[in-house]
C-alpha cells in the first residue's frame, strides 16, 4: 500500500513539473491543484476561490488554478502538506499548526495564550516578523504566499468545561502542533491526535470526550451536532497559510510569480472579511443547535495553568516570542 502511495505521488510530482516547466510559454492550458479540507463557502475556501480568479486575472488567463474543496483531493492536511512537498498538489491552504510537523518554526503558535487578541496577531503577521515565516517556509520546500485568519480555538465536549480543573481526565482531538499536545497535558487532559475528518465518529462513540476549535469548524465539521458545551477559552490562535512547492514556484517567470504574490496579497483582507462575518454567523448556528456556550471573561486562572507549558516552550522561538510581544496593539 505505500509503495503504491509513493508511486502515485511521485507521478504527481513529475506532472506537476512537467507542467511548470512549460510556464515560460503563454499557455492557457496550465492547471494547478489547491487543496482545501473545508467545504465550498467556508472563509478559507472563498478566499482560495479568489485567490484563483485573480491568478487567472493577471496571468491573462496563462494560469488557471482549480480549487479542491471539502477534502477531495485528501481530508488530512498532513497528506496534503506532504503532497505539496512532493509536487502532487500545488498550492494547499492549511493551518499553521498542522504545517509545523514540517517546518519547526511554525509550531511557535500552539503557544498557549500568545495572542491577546485577532488584533494582536494581525499586527505581527502583517509586519517584519509574519513575513520572515513566511520566507523561512522555503528551506522546507514550500513558498508561502499569505496569511488567512483562523480565529481562536476553544475547547468542546460533551461534557461541561468552567474551569482548568473541569478538563483534568477528559481525552480531547489535539490538532497535531506539539506544543497543543503538552498543553492539553499540562491541564490533565489526553491528548489525541486524528484527522479533522475522525473527530465528529470519535466523539459520537465515545473514543474522545471533545475537541478544540473555532466556531466555523465546529460547524463545518458539524461538530456542533455531537457535543453540549462549547468554552471559549480562546486559548490560542493558529493563523492559515496559503502555500505552494517550491520547484513549481521557481519554473514560474518573474511576471507570473509577481502576479501570484499579488493575487495573493489581495485576498487577505477579503478572507479576514469573510472570517469575521462567518464567526458571528458560526457561533449563533452553534447555540441554536443547543450547544450551551460558555464565555470565559476572566482568563487569568487557564493562562496560571498553563504557565509552565508557555515557559518551557517557548524558549526556542524566543526571538519570535520577542516580535510577538512587540506587536500589542497599543492601548
Amino acid at each position: 500500500m505505500k509503495k503504491v502511495r509513493l508511486c502515485s505521488l511521485l507521478v504527481g510530482a513529475a506532472l506537476a513539473l512537467s507542467l511548470a516547466g512549460n510556464l515560460s510559454a503563454a499557455d492557457p492550458k496550465i492547471v494547478f491543484k489547491l487543496a482545501e479540507i473545508h467545504p465550498k463557502g467556508y472563509p478559507t475556501e472563498l478566499a482560495d476561490e479568489k485567490f484563483a480568479e485573480l491568478v487567472n486575472k493577471y496571468t491573462n488567463g496563462e494560469i488557471r488554478v482549480d480549487v479542491f474543496p471539502g477534502g477531495e483531493l485528501s481530508g488530512d492536511e498532513k497528506v496534503i502538506i506532504e503532497q505539496v512537498k512532493v509536487g502532487a498538489i500545488h498550492i494547499a491552504r492549511v493551518s499553521s499548526g498542522a504545517l509545523g510537523a514540517f517546518n519547526p518554526q511554525m509550531t511557535v503558535f500552539g503557544l498557549p495564550f500568545l495572542f491577546d487578541s485577532g488584533d494582536h496577531m494581525w499586527n505581527f503577521l502583517l509586519g517584519a516578523g509574519g513575513t520572515k515565516m513566511l520566507k523561512d517556509l522555503e528551506p522546507s520546500g514550500f513558498v508561502g504566499l499569505c496569511w488567512y485568519d483562523g480565529g481562536a480555538r476553544s475547547f468542546y465536549s460533551k461534557n461541561p468545561i468552567a474551569t482548568p480543573e473541569d478538563i483534568k481526565g477528559q481525552k480531547f482531538r489535539m490538532i497535531g502542533n506539539p506544543i497543543l499536545m503538552k498543553m492539553a497535558e499540562g491541564l490533565g487532559a489526553s491528548p489525541v491526535s486524528m484527522a479533522a475528518g475522525q473527530v465528529f465518529g470519535a466523539i459520537q462513540t465515545g473514543v474522545i470526550d471533545g475537541a478544540e476549535n473555532n466556531p466555523p469548524s465546529l460547524i463545518s465539521f458539524n461538530h456542533y451536532q455531537v457535543v453540549k458545551y462549547y468554552t471559549l477559552d480562546e486559548h490560542c490562535r493558529l493563523p492559515e497559510v496559503l502555500f505552494m512547492n517550491k520547484n513549481v514556484w521557481g519554473k514560474l517567470n518573474k511576471t507570473q510569480q509577481a502576479a501570484f504574490t499579488k493575487a495573493a496579497k489581495e485576498t487577505v483582507a477579503f478572507q479576514r472579511k469573510a472570517w469575521a462575518d462567518y464567526e458571528i454567523e458560526a457561533l449563533q448556528k452553534v447555540k441554536d443547535g443547543g450547544v450551551e456556550v460558555i464565555e470565559v471573561k476572566d482568563k487569568s486562572a487557564w493562562q496560571a495553568a498553563v504557565k509552565p507549558v508557555f515557559d518551557a516552550e517557548s524558549k526556542p522561538f524566543a526571538d519570535t516570542v520577542k516580535a510577538i510581544m512587540a506587536a500589542k496593539p497599543k492601548k
